[in-house]
């Protein structure tokens, strides 16, 4: 799942400082990437094979770079949304979200963990998963899918009520 829990060193009090970390799945690695575009390179210059020496080359040359260039430019920008990443951090006072997302400044909220509640309800997304603490509601994982949206706000309600109680 693209997600982690990590926990911190109990503090003065005894409490654990807990941190999840959300970032969207890319399912194309930087190694396959290399990869796929050298095949597509090598596929758009058969034709290319077809043609060398005449003059149909020179016609062809710049389609086939444009195709590589479009396909290179296209896979770069959701690396680059590939980028955003939310962090929340929860301990017996407090929770707090932060989002960074690429060409946004960071975005924070931050509210009493006592009073927050993890809800799933339909929205935009199916099993939209919201955080609550009665006066603001915000969005948690956006990115991630149906199923994992439902692990995580299990996940959440459990680690709330283990504070709580």
């Amino acid at each position: 799942m693209p997600y982690r829990w990590t926990e911190s060193a109990p503090d003065h009090s005894g409490a654990f400082l807990q941190t999840l970390t959300l970032w969207p799945h890319r399912s194309l690695p930087r190694r396959g990437f290399v990869w796929f575009i050298g095949v597509t390179a090598g596929f758009l210059l058969l034709p290319v094979l077809a043609v060398l020496g005449t003059q149909v080359l020179w016609g062809l040359l710049p389609f086939m770079a444009l195709s590589v260039a479009g396909v290179w430019f296209a896979i770069q920008s959701t690396y680059r949304s590939g980028q955003m990443l939310e962090e929340v951090t929860l301990d017996h006072r407090r929770l707090q979200v932060r989002r960074h997302d690429p060409d946004r400044p960071e975005r924070l909220w931050q509210t009493n963990s006592y009073w927050v509640r993890p809800t799933l309800r339909k929205g935009p997304v199916e099993a939209y998963l919201t955080l609550s603490d009665g006066q603001r509601e915000i969005e948690l994982g956006a990115f991630l899918t149906p199923e994992e949206r439902r692990a995580l706000c299990d996940d959440l309600d459990r680690r709330l009520a283990r504070l709580k109680g």
